[in-house]
């Protein structure tokens, strides 16, 4: 069996970092880690060819040549997905598809044409789907409700990529989140009981890594880090003694919730382990808009005081932000931008809410009949899918001024110094090589900020006091510089397609009341 594996374009988002990759020389942030690890999962006697067509597109040889083609996708690639299954039955092959996207929206990978629906966790769906392949069935649906063991979890196959076009290589060592917010899917796709691989699995793959000779940013990409404290401080401790061994070969990022301020061991665990970055959902600054969509978690302490305690801990922050909750206050977009400004947080996704399918959220919605669009685009240039309780005019307004003000340079470039003046300066010391990548990118920002920008003289006496106090994270304080070069130029392209979607809807209301004059006339 000759196997075509694809992953969908990526448009351009908060996430893409389109701008600052094109500094760097890189091509994409992140590889498709779910396909890859459904890679691993394939008889050893299949032939795999793989594309990421965010780093190079398929030819038309691998269209020729193949028997299968898989694909996987989230929300945001629907538009390349839905084009790449009809380009594969329009050429006569097979179309299997999975990952987030088909699992919570099958209809439009049926619509499209697919074949085969490998849907939820592909250690329990994959075999399904292998079975149904040695029978000759020509398509079918599988799932799962069962929740596979991940101590079972082959290693990704990592050596399918092209490791130099990648910001950060992802690995997983967790699954699931123990909390219920309402506007999130997690739970829906990975259950509310986090499941975790063993430290030597994780050995297994950082010691994987190692062999292929990255050395660059390692992306623990589980839904919540911290969802199983206990295991999470086992595979820490492992850990903490290979980074050493290996002279702390990779740079670690997560995603943790905020319940991690109120864990000192587990904090100091992270920074010994050479984690340096944590993502957290911290949504909005107002309380009573966090008791509504269930964050109780984000409730228990001062936002501010936990984040700073974070902060000094040694860890960056970068945070997720929404506007848009029922009930919430005018002014929500002023005030999640004074509390970004006052934490010094650099990378803040700020987002207008959308209702994604089978959510609580999207549940609630739909019984009050108050969803606008199935499905949603979901990036930061779009307003929301559903009626909210104050007018969308306003919502919109006062997130495309946050959004500007939040990523104005000056704006950006004082709180980020800001942030890592707050930080504890330790790093371990490191056998990196200092890369083409790392040159090509600083000397970008030393031109762009240091000489083109009015922030020339604040970028240099910056520079120049991270570089004299806390030395060691020099690096961090240049990549966190090096992203905003993205966020500049990605504000006015969110700006541009909100205020043309606040045009069309003005202009549809417009029609609307034009239609309803002659009837007033009427009844005069």
């Amino acid at each position: 069996m000759n196997v075509l594996l694809l992953w969908p374009v990526m448009p351009n988002s908060f996430w893409s970092y389109q701008e600052t990759l094109n500094l760097a020389g890189l091509r994409s942030t992140n590889p498709p880690l779910g396909l890859i690890t459904v890679a691993a999962m394939l008889p050893e006697d299949w032939n795999l060819r793989f594309a990421d067509r965010n780093v190079r597109p398929e030819t038309e040889d691998d269209w020729a040549w193949c028997d299968l083609v898989m694909i996987s996708a989230m929300v945001i690639q629907k538009a390349d997905f839905q084009a790449l299954i009809r380009k594969g039955v329009a050429l006569g092959k097979k179309v299997a598809v999975g990952g987030p996207y088909p699992t919570s929206y099958p209809d439009v990978a049926l619509e499209a044409g697919a074949h085969y629906l490998i849907l939820d966790e592909g250690e329990c769906t994959i075999p399904l789907f292998l079975e149904a392949i040695a029978r000759h069935e020509p398509s079918g649906i599988f799932r799962s409700a069962e929740k596979p063991d991940v101590t079972q979890t082959p290693i990704p196959r990592f050596d399918l990529l092209d490791l130099e076009a990648y910001l950060a290589i992802t690995v997983q060592f967790s699954r699931g989140c123990p909390f219920q917010c309402e506007f999130c899917d997690i739970i829906n796709l990975y259950g509310r009981k986090p499941r975790t691989k063993t430290p030597e699995q994780m050995l297994a793959e950082f010691d994987r890594l190692y062999d292929l000779g990255w050395r660059r940013y390692v992306f623990v990409v589980d839904d919540n880090f911290i969802g199983n404290k206990r295991n999470a401080k086992v595979f820490l401790r492992a850990l903490i003694p290979w980074m050493e061994a290996h002279q702390y070969p990779f740079i670690l990022l997560t995603e943790a919730s905020l319940n991690l301020a109120e864990d000192d061991e587990l904090l100091e665990l992270m920074v010994k382990a050479g984690f340096t970055i944590v993502f957290m959902g911290i949504e909005t600054p107002d309380t009573e808009s966090l008791v509504g969509i269930n964050k109780l978690q984000n409730t228990r302490q001062s936002l501010i005081d936990a984040c700073h305690k974070v902060t000094r801990a040694g860890l960056q922050i970068m945070a997720g932000f929404i506007i848009g909750f029922d009930g919430e206050r005018p002014g929500a977009g002023r005030r999640v931008r004074e509390f970004i400004q006052e934490t010094g947080i650099p990378q803040a996704q700020f987002s207008i809410l959308q209702a994604l399918r089978n959510t609580a959220l999207w549940n609630r919605l739909q019984q009050e009949g108050r969803l606008t669009d199935g499905l949603g685009t979901f990036h930061q240039g779009t307003i929301m899918n559903f009626v909210p309780t104050r007018p969308v005019e306003e919502i919109a307004r006062e997130y495309i001024d946050a959004f500007w003000s939040i990523y104005d340079p000056m704006n950006f470039m004082k709180r980020t110094f800001r942030h890592f003046r707050m930080m504890n300066g330790w790093r371990a010391k490191s056998d990196r090589p200092f890369t083409r990548t790392e040159w090509r990118l600083f000397s970008a920002l030393c031109w762009r900020q240091g000489v083109l920008r009015s922030t020339r003289f604040r970028f240099w006496w910056q520079l120049l006091a991270i570089a004299l106090t806390k030395p060691r994270l020099l690096y961090d304080y240049l990549v966190a510089l090096g992203t905003g070069e993205h966020f500049f130029q990605y504000r006015h392209v969110v700006k541009a397609q909100l205020e043309a979607q606040l045009a069309a809807l003005a202009a549809v209301q417009t029609v609307q009341t034009v239609d309803e004059r002659p009837v007033a006339k009427v009844i005069e």
